[in-house]
């Protein structure tokens, strides 16, 4: 039988959900919020970074993920600028002073992952890692599915 409570979507989610509220009340303070936390780490973990490939790294919409970015760029904490062998497409990266921010910041993040998982070996969380990434590309499948779902669905739909 199906249970809502015991579904594997409903536990990630409420896992997700519980470390970003708890993360995103420890970080407050520093004037930040989880999504900018996620800009600046994914800007220090791979700099000169587009858009379209932030957001993906993100999963922070892109037409937000703009609006963020300018508010950020604002603050100082990060920079937009052409590419110089692409003109058209501009490169985000991290000003000195938001890679000082996200440096005094990434150390909250680990202690919060391992008081998260300390009660389990690190070869379980090593896989349990794995099976995550794997789990996010396996969903990618669904997407022809649910394009030809919607397409059967508008066209089933009562002309008038």
């Amino acid at each position: 039988m199906y249970r809502l409570t015991n579904s594997f979507p409903y536990l990630l989610n409420r896992v997700g959900v519980q470390m970003g509220e708890l993360f995103s009340r420890r970080i407050a303070g520093y004037g930040v919020t989880l999504p900018m936390y996620r800009v600046m780490a994914a800007l220090w973990e791979t700099g000169d970074q587009r858009l379209g490939d932030l957001a993906a790294m993100t999963t922070i919409e892109i037409s937000t993920l703009s609006r963020l970015v300018g508010e950020m760029k604002r603050r100082g904490l990060v920079t937009r600028a052409r590419l110089k062998d692409n003109g058209r497409t501009v490169a985000i990266n991290l000003t000195p002073k938001g890679r000082t921010l996200v440096e005094e910041l990434i150390p909250i993040a680990i202690h919060f992952e391992e008081v998260a998982v300390r009660d389990f070996p690190s070869k379980n969380i090593s896989d349990l890692k794995t099976i995550l990434a794997e789990i996010y590309e396996s969903l990618k499948s669904l997407e022809p599915e649910i394009e030809e779902a919607n397409k059967a669905r508008k066209a089933s739909r009562p002309k008038g």
